[in-house]
Parts: structure tokens; sequence; C-alpha cells
């Protein structure tokens, strides 16, 4: 069994419930999304123009180091999360020009939270990130794995 298969297995064991489930499809990309806002305002350096006005910034370099991660898990998933990795940072840079982001990307990660921590409640389990950590980046390469075998790609 790959690593990546026990690691999602593992995650699973604690989301059974399904409206654990329905609260991580929500809550987990907001979540990742809210704490790519985060990052992407903590001042930057140099001012590194990317791609339109996606400039270069701290979630984006924070995010390159997540998916090498995801790469060594599973080079599909880590296509899968690259393509959401960048439509956050591409959202969040759409965002930019707002004036008050940190409340926005701050609300948005509170309010998940909460209710992440209610789906477990409701489940009876604990996070499974109180085990081990990496399972704050299996979470949403455990949603893109659903994705994947609903598509039929293998991971």
């Amino acid at each position: 069994m790959s690593k990546f298969k026990s690691l999602i297995d593992a995650y699973g064991v604690s989301h059974q419930n399904k409206t654990n489930k329905l609260i991580h499809w929500v809550c987990v990309p907001a979540i990742f999304f809210s704490l790519v806002g985060l990052i992407s305002i903590v001042p930057f350096p140099w001012e590194i123009s990317l791609i339109g006005s996606v400039n270069l910034n701290w979630a984006f370099i924070a995010l390159l180091l997540v998916l090498v991660y995801y790469m060594s898990l599973s080079i599909s998933i880590s296509v899968g999360m690259t393509l959401f990795a960048f439509c956050c940072i591409y959202l969040c840079a759409e965002l930019e020009a707002l004036e008050y982001t940190l409340w926005i990307y701050t609300g948005i990660f509170a309010v998940s939270w909460v209710f992440q921590f209610i789906g477990h409640h409701i489940e009876g389990k604990k996070p499974s990130f109180l085990q081990d950590i990496q399972f704050l980046l299996i979470g949403p390469a455990w949603l893109m794995h659903f994705i994947f075998k609903k598509l039929n790609i293998p991971f």
C-alpha cells in the first residue's frame, strides 16, 4: 500500500459521518483558501509580478513547499492540488484591493474551524491532526482523491 493510500485511509477513519463529511467538503477548502489569503497579506520584500495581478508573495512560496510534499505522496494528486492552490492564489490576488482582507480571511478561517470541530463532535471522533500534524495537509488531498475517484483518474 502506498504512503498516500495509508494516509487517506487513516484520515478517513475519523470522517465517516455524512454530516461531518459535508462540513469538511465546505470547510477544508475554505480553511486552505483563508490560510493562503492570510499568508499572502504578509508583506513581501520584493514586488515581482508572476501572472496578471498575481505577484510573488509568501503564500506562493509556502504553497510551493506544500506542493512538493504532495508530489512526494502522489504525482496525480499534486497536479489537482496545484490547480486548486493556483485558484486560491489568483482569488487572493483579486481580493487584494479590498480594504478588509485580513478580517475576511480571519473570519473564514475561524468560522470554518468552528464548523470542523462541530463536525467532529457529531462524528464522535477527534480531528486527525491531533494525532499527527501532517493530517492538516492530508485533509485537502483526501477531498481531491474523491474527485479523482469520481473522474476515474488514478491516484
